[in-house]
């Protein structure tokens, strides 16, 4: 059991991305930044904006990848090198249309389900796709071929936000076990608490 060191959020960069759903987990990490008042600066040779703080008693970083979603691996993968921080000492939020808006889940390894930013992501860790992820749902537009404008082209509703950024605001208790790497104690708590939500 491994604490969390480096929590990443992806998304696109630039403000045509604003408001997509593919933008989520870049904006849990925002949400994370400002709760816990760690500044986040842009960081060149990483590809990313980063900051350093303390969540619950535990040193951790906060990442977002200035590179698009499929090169996301970019900076994941170079500041997991530098700071020598493990696959499983790492969550990366990310958008996840399996779910509606709303609906928020941990999980711990896995393959990338077609998700190009995942997919980046653990081919920068050597292959290795044992770190964590906090899945955001954004819902389906119910057309394959409808996926890629979904995710990019368009803002989400306001009401599907409001549900997204309401799911976002992990309890203290939920964050502490997280960053603690007690995932299965969080994820019992969580995936319980938003079944009784519905």
């Amino acid at each position: 059991m491994a604490a969390i060191r480096l929590i990443a959020g992806l998304g696109n960069p630039g403000p045509r991305y604003d408001g997509t759903p593919h933008n989520v987990g870049a904006e849990f990490v925002e949400t994370m930044a400002a709760r816990y008042r760690i500044t986040l600066a842009d960081e060149p040779r990483f590809k990313s904006r980063l900051g350093r703080g303390t969540i619950h008693g535990h040193d951790v970083r906060l990442l977002i990848p200035k590179t698009f979603m499929n090169l996301s691996g970019e900076a994941v993968g170079a500041v997991a090198t530098f700071y020598k921080i493990t696959p499983p000492e790492i969550l990366i939020a990310h958008d996840e249309m399996a779910f509606e808006p709303g609906v928020i889940r941990l999980k711990k390894g896995g393959g990338h389900n077609g998700h190009n930013g995942l997919r980046a992501v653990i081919e920068a860790l050597g292959n290795d796709a044992s770190f964590n992820r906090l899945r955001i749902g954004v819902g389906h537009p119910g057309d394959r071929d409808r996926v890629s404008g979904y995710l990019t082209g368009v803002k989400m509703r306001p009401d599907d936000r409001d549900k997204v950024h309401k799911a976002m605001q992990l309890s203290e208790e939920l964050m502490g076990l997280i960053c603690a790497g007690e995932l299965g104690k969080a994820m019992n708590k969580l995936h319980t608490a938003t079944s009784e939500d519905d």
